[in-house]
């Protein structure tokens, strides 16, 4: 099966479920590229990009998990590149 590049997006609003979220991507940490995330004190939120290099439905698990999760959402953007897994 091929991998994509993709990048989830993640809006914290809650953040007493940063910890189900971070097990989360720790579950699925074998695919994660890098993270990078952005607390916004302004408006009391974090803002997280995750860029992960993994099949389909691995980027779709990973970003229904977290957007599942109370004050949490999570949208995912992909690459048109489909590449064999290494």
């Amino acid at each position: 099966m091929g991998t994509r590049v993709a990048i989830i997006g993640i809006i914290v609003e809650n953040p007493d479920s940063t910890e189900e979220m971070n097990a989360v991507l720790h579950e699925y940490s074998q695919y994660i590229i890098g993270r990078m995330g952005i607390p916004y004190r302004r408006k009391n939120i974090n803002i997280i990009s995750i860029a992960v290099d993994a099949p389909s439905d691995i980027i779709n698990a990973i970003s229904g998990k977290i957007g599942k999760l109370e004050g949490i959402s999570a949208k995912a953007a992909y690459s048109q590149v489909i590449s064999d897994h290494e």
